[in-house]
């Protein structure tokens, strides 16, 4: 069966009344588990899986599939609206969405993070269809110390690509390394940095962390201001469409965004978080601005939004074909499939054609039907901004509680997020990114799973980084990229010294 054949009957099959229902459920109901902060998918998906005893396990991969992607376009809307992100990926979206829904365009920002998400799938949706047996392949070609060296790199540029402080950057990024030790060791079930509380025996949640650097801190910022009101006028269709000129600066970013998304994601252990962070940081890299970023720039939003639907999509690569799930969320899948009986591998192509090309075709339906669904909701979620804002803080609190709660159902989660939130309006006062360190709390455990995976393996030799092909790639480009970095900074620093 050709490519086009496999296809052709993907889209058959999605579109039947039976299969259709469940795909439509799917995305409706990621939609809006997405635009709570702190829910997210992985809730969703696990009281949804015994849901699945009852249906084919097409029609339950399809509708599982369906929440996942369709929470990568709710969760936009809470980070640009009220900077509320619930995943990393939509932190970096808060970056500029939220700058620009404070200038009043706020339909702009979600009209740009929804056409960017439903192209960004279509590159990931392309991708899958064309390269998913070189994907796979790519894939199995990585060893723990090539997924260190990569991740490294994805810190370090990060840090330095695009950015006015490096230092602060490099600084930001150890901090939420060192977090990410928090906890459990893996291997050797030692304590770290729990001081006696049973309830970090799991690490620092992740949303507690990442509500609090975004969500509580900006609260806190503007609780200095509590006369302050939101959008009084009501946004009209001209008003969610972005100018000429930002029109003109998306098809750049949304293809580059897709284009790392669709190859990060189908690497098992980094999906959408890194893709959106490295899209960001290239974006602000071939600016011809860069100091926009952060301000309300559109290429921050479309970036980052294009990177993770699109991760969203090829994640599936080496689920499906290599039986190895990227993420918790991916497992899930995995688990779904195996309840049914079905073993994903290098031959379920072979096998159960339909259920690989009526996923694929399932995607297109799924996120045209999220376009359609999300663009009339736009100027629902924007009349939020004109309800007054120290009436607005305490619904944003209940819900910030409420989803900080329901992850783990401890309260002591609560707690820590009003610390963390309060740590960092600090650190936002003095000009340093929480971003990086969200992304250093997120890669920090991989990096080191694989760091010792690799060091086992070539028996405490570390020249194990220098002597595989890839490996040696990631870290001479991370040297590279420290070099620039250092050469940069001293140009400044002599400017400031002859001027």
């Amino acid at each position: 069966m050709t490519t086009w054949e496999g296809l052709l009957q993907g889209i058959g099959f999605a579109l039947q009344p039976g299969v259709l229902v469940y795909c439509v459920l799917g995305v409706v109901l990621g939609t809006f588990v997405g635009v709570l902060p702190g829910i997210g998918a992985m809730a969703a998906i696990s009281l949804l899986l015994p849901i699945t005893y009852y249906i084919t396990p097409e029609a339950a991969l399809i509708m599982l599939a369906g929440v996942y992607y369709g929470a990568q376009y709710g969760g936009s809307v809470a980070s640009i609206l009220m900077r509320l992100p619930g995943t990393p990926q939509s932190a970096v979206t808060s970056l500029d969405g939220y700058p620009l829904a404070r200038e009043g365009r706020a339909g702009v920002a979600l009209f740009t993070a929804m056409a960017s998400s439903f192209a960004g799938s279509l590159i990931g949706i392309a991708v899958l269809v064309t390269l998913a047996g070189w994907l796979a392949r790519a894939a199995t070609a990585f060893g723990a110390a090539d997924y260190a060296a990569m991740m490294i790199l994805g810190l370090v540029a990060a840090s330095t690509i695009g950015s006015s402080s490096p230092v602060k950057g490099f600084a930001m990024v150890v901090l939420g390394l060192l977090l990410g030790c928090v906890g459990t060791d893996v291997n050797s079930g030692v304590q770290r940095f729990t001081f006696g509380r049973t309830e970090l025996l799991d690490g620092i949640n992740l949303v507690a962390l990442a509500m609090g650097l975004f969500g509580v801190a900006e609260l806190i910022a503007n609780v200095r201001d509590p006369d302050r009101q939101g959008v009084t006028a009501r946004i009209g269709l001209r008003g969610l469409m972005p100018r000429r000129d930002d029109l003109r600066r998306l098809p750049g970013p949304i293809l580059r965004g897709g284009a790392l998304g669709s190859f990060f994601g189908a690497l098992p252990g980094t999906g959408s978080t890194l893709s959106s962070f490295l899209a960001y940081a290239l974006e602000r890299r071939v600016s011809r601005r860069p100091e926009r970023f952060g301000k309300g720039a559109v290429e921050g939003i479309s970036a980052p939004e294009a990177a993770n639907n699109a991760a969203s999509i090829s994640a599936f690569v080496p689920t499906l074909t290599l039986g190895i799930p990227g993420d918790p969320i991916m497992a899930l899948m995995l688990g779904a499939l195996v309840i049914h009986g079905v073993q994903p591998g290098p031959l379920m192509l072979e096998a159960r054609p339909e259920m690989f090309w009526g996923l694929v075709a399932s995607f297109g339906i799924g996120n045209l039907l999220l376009l359609i669904l999300n663009l009339p909701l736009i100027g629902i979620w924007v009349s939020m901004l004109r309800i007054p804002f120290r009436w607005l803080y305490p619904a944003i609190l209940v819900f910030l509680c409420l989803g900080v709660y329901s992850v783990r159902g401890l309260t002591f989660d609560i707690a820590a997020v009003a610390a963390i939130g309060l740590a960092g309006y600090l650190l936002a006062l003095a000009r340093f990114s929480p971003a990086l360190l969200l992304l250093g709390f997120v890669l920090g455990p991989l990096i080191e799973t694989n760091l010792r995976r690799a060091m086992l393996i070539a028996r405490g030799d570390p020249m194990v980084f220098l002597e595989r092909p890839i490996a040696a790639g990631f870290m001479l480009a991370t040297v590279g990229l420290l070099a620039l970095a250092l050469w940069q900074a001293w140009r400044r620093r002599a400017a400031a010294w002859t001027g």
